[in-house]
Formats: C-alpha cells, structure tokens, sequence
C-alpha cells in the first residue's frame, strides 16, 4: 500500500466560489455570525424600536427629548445623572442609524469571540460612560480657558453608542493578529480624531476619548504577552498604513463637508480642500456692491448647478488615487505616488503661508495676529504631519514606473491638457461674443488656469472671463473636468498596473529562456523584481543580476542561482558575464550557484566558498515507511484527525478571505521576529503573485488557515519537472478565548503533502531550498573564509535560524547538495560583502541594524 492511500489524500484544487456564491458569503456570514453576540442584536433592536417609537430616525429625538436623553453640559449640569447610558440608546439620524448598525455586525460577533459576551457588553458600557463623561469634560476645560473652538459646544448633546464602539474597538484590536491589531488601532485613532479636527461636534470629542479608554484598557489588561512598544510592520502593511494616513487627510474634509455647521480645528480652510458654492446671501451681497463680483458669484452658482461641481473635489480624489499608488507596487511602493503627496503637501503649505500674509494684513478685523496664527498654524498642522510621514517611510517608496508607462502617461495627461486648453481659448475666441463683457485672446489666456483649478481657487485668478452663453459655458463647465477624468484615470491605471520590472522586454525574454531550457532550483528567483539580465551574444543564454553598491565603493554584480538557456551558452555564460562586468568596471559575483557554475569560475582563476546547502528530496520512490519517516507520519495522521485539509491555490484565484489570512500569517511572522524582512532569496508575500507560483495551505472545517507554504517551479523542455519551497509561514499562539489554536506540525504536513500532490503529478523532486550560512559536515577542512562564514552562521542562528530550517528539513530524507559563492578577487570581499547584506536586508535602518546587534549579543 502506498504512502498516499495509507496516510492522507493529495492536497486538492477547490474551485474558486463564483460571484453570487462570494456576495451571499460576505452577506449573510456576518449575519449568521450575529447569532453567537445575542447582546449586540438586543442593542441593534433596541436602537430601531426606540427610534421608531420615538419618531427619531430620521432626524434624531425632538429637542424635549434630546434634553433629557443627549448626555452634554447642558444635561449633566441639570442632574441628569443618567443621560452617558441613555445616549446609547438613540442616534441623531437615519445615517447615524445605519452606521452604527453596520458597526455592531461587524465588531459584535468578533468581539464576542474573542473577549467573551458579558466583557464586550462591559466594556460598551464602560466606553460610553468614560468617553461621554470625559470628553465633556475636556470640553468644559476648554471653554474655561477660553479655547474658541470649544466655545460652540457647550449647548451641543451626543448621542449614540459609537463612543462605547470606540472603546470596544479599540480594546479588541491587543486581541487581534498582528496584522488587524495596527489596522484596526490606526483606524480607531484617525477616524475619531478626522472627525473631531474637522467636524468639530461634541460627540466628536467624546468619541476621541472613548477611543483612548479602549486602547488604555487593551494595553493594560487585555494585551497578553504582546510588547507595549509598536511591533515592527512589513513593508507591504507600511506601505498601507502609510496610504491610510494620506486617504485619512483627504477623506475628512469630504465628511465635513456633509456637515452644515461642522466647525472643527482643521477645518477653517476647509473649503480649499473641499469648494463649496456661493448662497443666495453671498451673491446678493456681491451684486450689492460691486457688478464684476456679482458676474463671478453668479457664474460660480451656475458652475455649481452643472456637472462641473465634480470640480469642488479634485483634491481629495487626487490624494485618494495617489493613496492608491503609496500602497501599490511589490516590495517598493511606487516614488511616482510619494513625489506627487509630497509636492501637494508643499504646495498646501506654501498657499497656507500665502494666506497668512494676506491675513496678517487684516489681522485687527479679525481679532489680532495672535488670532490669525493659530487659525493657520492648526491648517499647517496636517500637511505637515503628513509630509513627516512621507519622509520618515521613503524607502518604501522606491519602485519606479518603467520608463515607457511614464512616456505614455505624459503623453496622455498631456494630451488631454494641450486638447483642453485648445478647446477653451480656440472655441471661447470664436463664441466671445457669450462672455460678459465680450471677451479677448489674452482675457482667454489669463484665464485659463482657473478651468483647472477647482472652484474656491478662482480668487486666484480674479480676471477669468465670465461665460454667459451656452457655448461658453460648456466651455467652462466641461474643459477642466475632463482633463482631471483623463488625467486621474490614467494615474490609477497606472498605479494599479502590475509593473514588475523596470526592464519588462529583457524580464519576459529571460523568463522564456528559463521555461524553454530550464535553471537550477533557485533560477526562478530570476523573475522577482529587481533584477538586471545579461543575455550572451547570441541571445541564448542569461545571467539575472542586482548591481549594488554606494558612492565611493565599487559596484558589485550580485547574482543568484545558475546561468540558464541552452546548454553549451550556459557553459560559457560566466566567462561572458565576468568580460561584460569587467568593461564596467564592476566586480562579479555568483551567488548560491551549483558546482557547475563553481566549476566554471574555477577555471577562471576565481575562488569559491560554500554559502548554503540545498535540499532536495527526489520523488518517483517516496514512500514515508519506516521510522525515519515518524515525525512527518505523525503530522499527517495528526492532520487527518482534526480536520486539516491541504489545498493548492494560486494568489489570484483565492479567495479573499484566504488572502487575508495569510497576509495576517504573515504580519504576525514579521512582528514577532521584531526585526527586518530579508529578501534577496527569500521571497514574500509579493512574489505570491506571479500565477506560475503555487500556494499550499491548511485549512481547518471552519476555513481557518493554519499555515502556508508556497512553490516555484523548475522548468525543463518547457514545463515543469520540479519544485522549488520559498514561502513558510504558520499561524501563532491563538489570542482570546475564541481564536482557533493553531495546528502543531503544520509545517511537517505541508511538505508532506506537496511531497505526495507532485509525486501525483508526475514531477521528479522537490527542493526545500537553500539554508543561507548553513552546510552539512563533509569532512573537508574549512578554509579560513569558510570558518568565518560558519562562525556567522552560528552567531544569527538565535535572531534568524538558519542552522535549524536545515536541521528541520532533514525530516524528509533530503539529498544535500551544496551552494558556492564564485567571486574573482579575494581583495572584493569587503565590497561583495556589503552587496550581499545590502541585497537580504535593503532598508536596514541605522536603528534596526543596532537593535540587531542587541539581540545577537544577548
């Protein structure tokens, strides 16, 4: 009987849901959910019944209600005791309503789970008693002190339980994985603060207090054994936070916006942000005193009344589709996306500093400089912080767009901007006559930059013509609204693009050579972002390439794994390499290479010195008989037992909550080992993408995923006859009483049922991969190089353990065979040395890389 039929199934290939299957999944599951949180439907009925009884839906209670039931100054200074409970029980309106539902069915169940029902219903309640009662609090403080924004709050009432949802929030994301944890507490601490800055409501403070008890009470009881300081984010999460952060600055001043009498902080200068149209009291009031101005006002009305008021939001859409490209790109977010933040944020502090000036001109009107430097210096505060993010995160940002997509960006939005400007001073000259007064070129020309500009930047450019025909204003109306369609169309196409290479001819060429004439187990790397290629004369052989190095140090040519291509081109593609590098002035250097390629550059004259040891496990005879086999038998048995399946998926075809689970994997992988991603031959989430790249996961009967690995293939005659292991990650401890414990030997179950899936399938071995700075005893007498690479090795096996990933895959039996790294000249080490750290760690701080040192020597 064979292993297969004796121990487990192959892993399967389910079939991916369909559209209606996934829309009645993300529908009813979180209702169903509902049923383990009987306390948050009480709460969502009570809300509605109350509402209804109460004629509040849809505007909230009446104002003899709103006094006894609004918990505010007001109320609480008239001894009623009572209102910070009954706030919770009603909302300000149908919206309010929605939200807050929205908000209990998707946190109520979670957190019902995860911190146990009577504690989530407790700590609801303690969020709203705490956040009410304190942010009224602070804004009594305020009024005291004679803060003037506070001063429009002191008849204001706040209803509803988002205080207490804050607070449950925030409690619950100490219970969350890594991943959730730093979404959720970054969005529990921008949302409440957007709000409070911009809107500027009672409730609003109130929530920003419930927000911080919850978090206060997560890292005090509710945190476990998780560190206080902030744990260290992938640069994939980094990358979103960071776009959260941008998304967040410019979606406030769009909720203010839906606001009439939003008077936060931040929003004083809200209006350059978000326009806003002229009222009838604005244009009586100009036409009452000057004709020009009533013409303009009248003008803005009707641009206002047409599909031009789309206009009054281009910023914030801009800043939204550039968020979208700060979180795009593999292992570098797009620079395209950080230049263009940076230079809005530049641009909204120097036209703050602009109005300041003018400003400070008529400060005696409004109450004195003092007054006008604190109404822009909390205008300043934003972009200011913003752009302080953007310049702390850079090197995330680092991934250029190929040189072809900028050409034809450029192309486009500059198209669309020459037509437009054509459009406007060709056909506005020929229908003059539509303008009041009759207009000119150069009126047409001085003009112009206000058809691009959104409406409260017309003072800018106070002598823009006013269209008063229907030609005209079409004119107006559609010539800049168009450009900005074209131009954010294009920048999101872009962004969202999935640009691998910079140079993606010589990446599609190289991945042909690999797939026709096939590479060693790690040519596959060959295809990750970041690399160079060198192809021989002939164009039949290719050496993949990353050139590193700094001002003042030689450049060296880093590479990974063998040439490939046809045979005999591939024997003499390390002496081409080596003469193409030389005319360069750059020093070559292969790395994890067979002795094929440690061969070559022998006969070179080069020297060569082993940096890995690979593994490969041959499968046509694998059977897991006989005791050396026991640990991986046991894994299987075990897995069978509890209901772990193995099933194969690709990156795209998963469905999304499998990806989520295994980004969340991931994060926690990363934030538990409190030190930077190594790349280079280790691959990461992004290199799951590449649809060759198959995904194995275990999954659980409640579709919890235990662990993944991930797989490249090796190619030979064009299809693949082996793979290659690169990705690994296991869930960790479970956190609270309702996350799944996670499935001991997983890894070992995994492997295995590849192992068994590609033995199925025809395929000749599996590789586990190389393990960097590790190598089995042959007997040989160690060079002084070689000691010193394994005295490293010994000295990183605490922090990153290379010595036990090859003392865990001895498991399977493997066949070791070693990895060199072929250099010409003894004298290059201190430079290739520096390549090959720069290459696994690229965005090592000078803070990390202390911090490591710390653990090392511990």
């Amino acid at each position: 009987m064979s292993a297969r039929t004796e121990l487990s199934d192959a892993p399967v290939t389910p079939v991916r849901p369909g559209p209606l299957q996934r829309a009645l999944h993300t529908t009813v599951l979180p209702l169903l959910a509902l049923r383990q949180a009987p306390m948050t439907v009480v709460l969502i009925l009570t809300l509605w019944i109350l509402g209804g009884l109460t004629h509040s839906l849809g505007h909230g209670p009446g104002p003899v209600l709103l006094a006894h039931v609004g918990v505010g100054i007001q109320s609480l200074a008239a001894g009623y005791w009572w209102t910070p409970f009954s706030s919770l029980l009603w909302c300000s309106g149908i919206a309010s309503y929605v939200v807050n539902t929205a908000m209990l069915v998707v946190l109520g169940p979670v957190a019902a789970r995860r911190l146990g029902r009577l504690r989530a219903v407790g700590l609801v309640l303690a969020g709203q008693l705490v956040g009410t009662l304190l942010g009224t609090a602070l804004v009594r403080l305020g009024i005291a002190v004679g803060e003037t924004w506070t001063e429009g709050l002191g008849d204001q009432y706040g209803l509803g339980p988002t205080t207490g949802i804050f607070a449950l929030a925030g409690a619950l994301s100490f219970r969350l994985s890594a991943l959730w944890r730093r979404r959720l507490q970054l969005l529990v601490v921008l949302v409440p603060l957007v709000m409070m800055l911009y809107i500027g409501h009672l409730q609003s403070v109130q929530r920003v207090a419930g927000a911080a008890f919850g978090l206060l009470v997560g890292a005090l009881w509710l945190r476990g054994d998780q560190p206080l300081r902030p744990r260290r984010a992938s640069h994939t999460e980094t990358r979103v936070l960071v776009a959260l952060c941008v998304a967040s600055s410019a979606i406030g001043p769009l909720i203010a916006s839906l606001y009439q009498d939003a008077f936060g902080p931040f929003n004083t200068f809200s209006d350059l942000y978000f326009s806003r149209p002229p009222t009838r009291e604005d244009v009586d009031y100009a036409c009452s005193i000057s004709a020009d101005d009533c013409a303009h006002l009248k003008s803005a009305l009707h641009f206002f009344d047409s599909p031009g008021r789309l206009m009054a939001a281009v910023i914030p859409i801009l800043l939204l589709v550039l968020a979208e490209g700060l979180r795009r790109g593999l292992r570098r977010g797009l620079r395209l996306a950080w230049w263009s933040v940076v230079v809005v944020q530049l641009l909204w502090i120097a036209l703050l500093g602009w109005l300041l000036r003018l400003l400070l001109d008529q400060a005696a009107d409004l109450g004195g400089s003092t007054v006008v430097w604190q109404l822009v210096g909390e205008a300043w505060a934003l972009p200011v912080l913003v752009l302080a993010l953007l310049v702390a995160t850079r090197r995330q940002f680092g991934l250029r767009l190929p040189v072809r997509v900028v050409r034809r960006l450029a192309a486009v939005v500059g198209g669309t901007l020459l037509a437009a400007c054509l459009a406007y001073v060709g056909i506005g000259y020929l229908v003059r006559d539509q303008y009041e007064p009759d207009t000119t070129l150069p009126a047409l020309l001085k003009g112009l930059p206000s058809e691009f500009l959104p409406p409260a930047y017309n003072d800018l450019v106070p002598t823009y013509p006013v269209a008063a025909g229907g030609t005209a204003q079409a004119l107006e109306t559609y010539c800049g609204l168009l450009f900005w369609a074209v131009a954010l169309i294009a920048l999101l196409i872009a962004f969202r693009r999935p640009w691998v290479h910079e140079d993606a001819a010589a990446a599609a060429r190289a991945r042909e050579l690999l797939v026709r004439y096939g590479g060693s187990t790690l040519s596959y790397i060959a295809t990750w972002d970041g690399n160079h290629y060198w192809f021989d004369e002939h164009g039949e052989a290719a050496v993949p390439y990353r050139l590193l190095g700094s001002v003042g140090i030689t450049a060296v040519a880093l590479t990974c794994g063998d040439p490939f291509g046809e045979p005999k081109a591939r024997e003499r593609a390390v002496a081409g390499f080596a003469r193409y590098c030389d005319r360069r002035g750059w020093t070559p250097c292969f790395y994890s290479v067979t002795p094929a390629t440690e061969a070559a550059g022998r006969a070179l004259g080069w020297r060569s010195v082993q940096v890995a040891e690979d593994t490969v496990v041959p499968l046509p005879e694998l059977a897991f008989t006989g005791k050396k086999w026991q640990d991986v038998r046991t894994a299987l048995n075990k897995a069978k037992k509890e209901g772990i399946t193995a099933e194969w998926w690709t990156w795209q075809q998963a469905p999304l909550e499998v990806r989520d689970q295994i980004r969340s994997i991931s994060e926690e992988w990363v934030a538990d080992k409190g030190l930077p991603e190594m790349g280079f031959t280790l691959g990461g989430l992004d290199e799951l993408a590449d649809p060759a790249v198959r995904v194995l996961i275990a999954v659980d009967r409640d579709r919890t995923v235990h662990g993944l690995t991930s797989w490249m293939p090796v190619y030979r005659d064009g299809a693949p006859v082996g793979w290659t292991l690169d990705f690994m990650r296991r869930r960790s401890e479970a956190r609270g009483a309702g996350a799944p414990a996670p499935f001991r030997g997983v890894m070992e179950f995994l492997i295995a049922s590849a192992a068994l899936g590609f033995q199925e399938e025809g395929a000749q071995f599996l590789s586990l991969s190389g393990a960097p700075l590790a190598r089995s005893d042959r007997g040989q007498e160690p060079t002084t190089l070689q000691r010193m690479l394994d005295w490293m090795g010994k000295t990183l096996e605490p922090v990153y353990g290379f010595r036990s990933l090859l003392a865990f895959k001895a498991k399977f039996q493997p066949e070791y065979r070693p990895m060199y790294m072929v250099y010409p000249d003894p004298a290059a080490l201190p430079s290739i040395t520096r390549a090959i750290g720069k290459a696994y760690l690229p965005h090592l701080t000078a803070g990390e890389g202390m911090r490591l040192m710390r653990r090392l020597s511990t």
